[in-house]
């Protein structure tokens, strides 16, 4: 079936009725935000070449290629059109490194951008930039290029102080490149300072707001991005990106009404199937946490309603892997999350291409064998894990090496608590939960499968250990805010422990987050039982 068959499948089961639609308008006029690039190819390309440069600023890379490519058409001394095709090709630069054809055809454009022989020493500067991204492909490392291309941006906005759109490009390459474990967000304080000033200025600016929050979307800051985040789908309605990038910072805060529907308008339009699949990621995610299971039920049902995808990257791959297993975790349902598979097959999908994805799926498997006390089940996982991280790091992918270590301590604690050996299982869970606590989520992601925390809460549950299982909740909740799961087990850990007033709070809480749930969870149950006795 194709994309757009499954948003009308979506549409019939209820999912896409959100009242907002699909735009903020119906003009008829195109809506991609303002943007001012100064340049010196002809006046007859500069609209084309304006809508080009707000199209990069929301991610459109696809509809970009193609715009820059009839700029370079209809002038051919326009040196920056070919600029503009090189950055097309960076794909979304949260999902770096970059890998596959985009490297060489990057470099390509790169040398007819130079050989088109720009006319100003800002262009050429420009081009300077994305050349030393792309030079030394094949023998210079990923952060290399990507810290030389920093650089170069850098420089520029110090040669050219006036130049807006070098700042803002600027800023992107600052979050681009900013390391996962620094937690205090060096790079991107630098880059929202940055942005802040000049979305003061253009309050209209595409590329202003989307890095704003993509400058915030981490726990301790996110509140700062709100203004942004509630500002960029209506600056650009007509970009998918726009839609969706919102839901980052309602997703942080726990803002589950924004997240559904901006995420439901950002699928109706999307044209890219990882984009499609995104959407959907953090819809079911906001569902699961309202408990709106048969809403979330509905999204994993359709996924095969796709067909044969028209994007099989990294984004896709994740999403494909994350939405059923969010599913099965989420609703506590272990013995079907030790059950799942992959889908597509490996003969339909390139699975072993995109080993961080996959290794999700299995994660989400282990831990579910472990709650359903299957540790043999648990060790065969822990070993397809091992090899998934051997193959991350082969490929040479920052970050995952790092969340599979926190993924395979978890499930070898829970391999352990299965087995018999408890001790051992809750030292294990610890030392997840810490190493997790300094590193973050993956940008492309609304959420941990699990969180390790809350997982730590539920194994000291487990063992009656309601006091500590209190705390471990409560550290979770400060970083993942109006989370079911958590709240319920804080909940229901205060109950148990003797505080009678925080497990009234809690459940009071539980039940205003989950007031449109469709269905009839334990734990909400549980906490209208409590509360009609208090």
């Amino acid at each position: 079936m194709m994309k757009a068959n499954l948003i009308s499948a979506l549409a019939a089961s209820g999912l896409l009725s959100a009242s907002a639609g699909v735009l903020a308008h119906d003009d008829g006029i195109e809506k991609l935000g303002t943007v001012r690039f100064s340049n010196s190819c002809s006046a007859d390309v500069q609209p084309l070449f304006q809508r080009g440069v707000a199209l990069l600023h929301s991610f459109w890379y696809a509809e970009g290629a193609k715009t820059f490519a009839a700029v370079a058409k209809a002038d051919p001394s326009c040196a920056m059109a070919h600029w503009g095709t090189a950055i097309t090709l960076f794909n979304n630069p949260f999902t770096w490194p970059l890998t596959g054809a985009a490297l060489p055809q990057g470099w390509a454009a790169v040398e007819r951008a130079k050989a088109a022989n720009a006319k100003t020493q800002r262009e050429r500067d420009y081009i300077g930039a994305i050349e030393a991204f792309y030079k030394d492909a094949d023998k210079v490392d990923h952060r290399t290029r990507a810290l030389a291309y920093l650089k170069a941006m850098e420089q520029i906005t110090e040669r050219y102080p006036e130049d807006s759109e070098a700042s803002i490009f600027y800023a992107l390459a600052l979050n681009a490149t900013a390391l996962p474990g620094d937690k205090t967000y060096a790079n991107q304080l630098k880059a929202a300072a940055i942005l802040e000033k000049v979305f003061a200025a253009q309050p209209d600016h595409p590329g202003v707001a989307h890095y704003l929050i993509h400058s915030y979307d981490y726990p301790s800051i996110a509140h700062h991005g709100l203004s942004a985040a509630r500002r960029y789908a209506s600056i650009a309605p007509d970009a998918p990106h726009a839609l969706h990038m919102p839901g980052h910072i309602f997703t942080r805060l726990g803002l589950w009404d924004e997240s559904i529907e901006m995420n439901i308008r950002s699928a109706k339009v999307s044209e890219n199937h990882a984009e499609l699949l995104h959407a959907m990621d953090y819809m079911t995610y906001a569902y699961l946490q309202q408990g709106r299971d048969a809403e979330a039920r509905r999204v994993v049902e359709h996924i095969p309603d796709i067909g044969a995808l028209n994007n099989k990257q990294f984004v896709a791959a994740f999403a494909l892997a994350v939405i059923p297993a969010r599913y099965a975790m989420e609703r506590g349902q272990w013995t079907d999350a030790a059950k799942l598979t992959l889908f597509p097959s490996e003969a339909d999908f390139p699975w072993k291409a995109i080993p961080q994805a996959e290794a999700q799926l299995v994660y989400a498997r282990a831990i579910g064998a472990g709650r359903s006390g299957d540790a043999a089940a648990v060790k065969k996982n822990i070993e397809r894990l091992q090899a998934l991280r051997a193959a991350i790091v082969d490929l040479k992918l920052p970050y995952w090496p790092q969340q599979l270590d926190v993924q395979l301590k978890a499930a070898s604690a829970w391999e352990a608590y299965a087995g018999g050996r408890k001790a051992e299982g809750l030292k294990l869970m610890r030392e997840a939960a810490v190493l997790e606590s300094g590193s973050d989520k993956h940008p492309v992601s609304p959420g941990y499968v699990v969180p390790a925390l809350e997982l730590l809460g539920d194994m000291l549950m487990e063992m009656k250990q309601p006091a500590q299982a209190l705390q471990a909740y409560e550290d979770s909740s400060k970083r993942e805010p109006n989370r079911l799961r958590t709240l319920a087990g804080a909940a229901r850990a205060a109950e148990l422990s003797g505080d009678r007033a925080k497990a009234k709070n809690y459940y009071a809480d539980l039940l205003k987050l989950t007031a449109k749930s469709n269905g009839e969870r334990p734990e909400l149950a549980r906490a209208k039982g409590f509360l009609a006795k208090n």
